[in-house]
């Protein structure tokens, strides 16, 4: 008997149900839970460069970045001195920005260092005028030395390319703090990465904030994603166990065997439930049919009695 319930697992429904089961639990161990994992650690990361570069002293940049090197994790965020010549006419304004919960423009002037590398330097945030870019100041001309804070390339998901038209007034935008795409859209060989001035540097206007030092919500979603995916199996796992034994809606008794009797689904229970109200319904309008029928009969008898006596 036990063999004939195992092999009733196999039905099509309790196999759909099994594989939606596991396959929600296999997500949420496999890609939801180590996304939020990764989210925390690369914020905890994060948290750890910043607060780090509060005490270290700048360095040059050459000393943190060879030319061609990337931003990583060990050196985002990092102090650098840089000196060389801002070069405005390559100018481009990222547009679509926010900065501390409001709109924003941000201002992006490469740089040519003495050592002739050529990098992007962020030289702050604009607020929007009537939508558009309020006027700034010009970088300093001549040799300057500045001190940033070395940042990691956006991505742009669309990949949008820079653009200027009248509703720049024939400057150029873009959508993305990215090295490349200023290069290709100014023709310059610009370094990887850019360069986020801090406040009182030569050329900076409003200077960006740094991120909050919070650890986010992350680790707490990686440990619910987690606790889901197994109560999921543990559900199945107490429903499977629940229904193998005798009288569950899966066991070999379909009108046969224990008294040709077994439990009731919930739908079955339901479906009982409505009859019942029904016929208590009608069974509640029938009497009162009756009682009616009763009353005009004794209205219309006395009606008639009356009638008679009036003829005598």
């Amino acid at each position: 008997m036990v063999n004939v319930r195992w092999k009733l697992l196999l039905r099509p429904g309790w196999l759909a149900l099994t594989l939606a089961v596991f396959g929600f639990a296999v997500l949420c161990y496999t890609v939801l839970a180590p996304w939020q994992f990764d989210r925390h650690t690369g914020r905890s990361e994060q948290n750890a460069a910043v607060e780090a570069s509060f005490t270290q002293q700048p360095s040059p940049l050459e000393e943190v970045l060879a030319p061609g090197q990337r931003p990583d994790r060990e050196t985002e965020w990092r102090r650098v001195m840089i000196e060389g010549t801002y070069l405005p006419e390559h100018e481009i304004v990222a547009r679509l920005r926010t900065v501390q919960g409001e709109p924003a423009f941000e201002v992006l002037t490469p740089l040519r260092t003495t050592s002739d590398r050529v990098v992007l330097i962020n030289r702050g945030y604009l607020r929007p005028d009537n939508g558009d870019v309020p006027p700034y100041a010009a970088p300093p001309t001549g040799v300057v030395r500045v001190e940033a804070r070395v940042r990691a390339d956006e991505i742009d998901p669309q990949q949008r390319a820079p653009f200027a038209d009248a509703s720049t007034q024939g400057k150029l935008h873009t959508y993305v703090v990215n090295s490349a795409t200023v290069g290709q859209a100014t023709g310059l060989d610009i370094s990887p990465g850019y360069l986020q001035l801090v406040e009182e540097q030569p050329g900076v206007l409003n200077a960006l904030p740094l991120p909050t030092l919070e650890a986010g919500p992350y680790l707490s979603y990686a440990l619910q994603w987690v606790a889901f995916g197994t109560m999921a199996i543990l559900g199945w796992a107490y429903f499977t166990v629940r229904e193998l034994k005798p009288g569950g809606v899966l066991a070999e008794e379909r009108g046969g065997g224990n008294g040709g009797r077994r439990r009731k689904s919930v739908a079955e229970m339901l479906a009982e439930d409505e009859e019942n109200a029904a016929n208590t319904g009608n069974a509640a309008d029938e009497k009162n049919d009756a009682e009616n029928e009763t009353a005009d009969a004794v209205a219309g008898g006395g009606t008639g009695g009356d009638r008679d006596n009036a003829s005598r």
